[in-house]
């Protein structure tokens, strides 16, 4: 059985090319990504000369969810991508600000917790994301995940979502 064959200038093991296949290849250029969480490289192949990319990041260990009944499963970033976007639906929201703040609120789950997280941490995450990005989302979201029944939840939480931005605007007034 051939052994995989070491980088020759690191001794690390090689990428395999995705040409030929051969183990054997250089890295030209090394690069952090924007947020410091992987590493971008481009390799030259040695046999072939053929340029391919890749990513090197940290292997985070899986974090379970506790749900509402008790029972565990994997966090899903999909599911929670799909959450967002749902909230989002119709507004003025980019893809691009849902994916990062997906990726933002599994940092602080990973920062936060270690092998298991309540799903009650993960909605408070969402939520204080969404109050960020759009009100509108914001009480869609809430409305759904504390399973809202009449009218006069929505008007608390509408009347609880403009105390907060009147006391955002007093606070951006004082310190300016």
């Amino acid at each position: 059985m051939p052994s995989l064959c070491n980088h020759p200038a690191t001794g690390l093991p090689a990428m395999r090319c995705i040409q030929c296949g051969n183990h054997q290849d250089k890295v030209i250029d090394s690069r952090s990504s924007k947020d410091g969480t992987s590493i971008r490289r481009r390799r030259e192949c040695l046999n072939c000369g053929s340029r391919f990319t890749t990513y090197e990041q940290v292997e985070r260990t899986e974090l379970r969810v506790i749900k509402r009944d008790g029972t565990r499963e994997a966090i899903n970033r999909e599911k929670l991508f799909r959450g967002l976007v749902k909230a989002c639906e119709k507004r003025k929201v980019s893809m691009d600000v849902i994916g990062r703040s997906v990726d933002e609120i599994l940092s602080e789950l990973h920062k936060d917790h270690h092998n298991e997280v309540p799903s009650a941490s993960i909605g408070a995450k969402v939520m204080d994301k969404l109050h960020d990005i759009d009100p509108v989302a914001y009480v869609r979201y809430v409305s759904v995940y504390r399973q809202f029944d009449n009218v006069s939840e929505f008007i608390r939480e509408i009347q609880a979502l403009e105390n907060r931005s009147r006391q955002d605007t007093m606070q951006r007034k004082l310190f300016k």
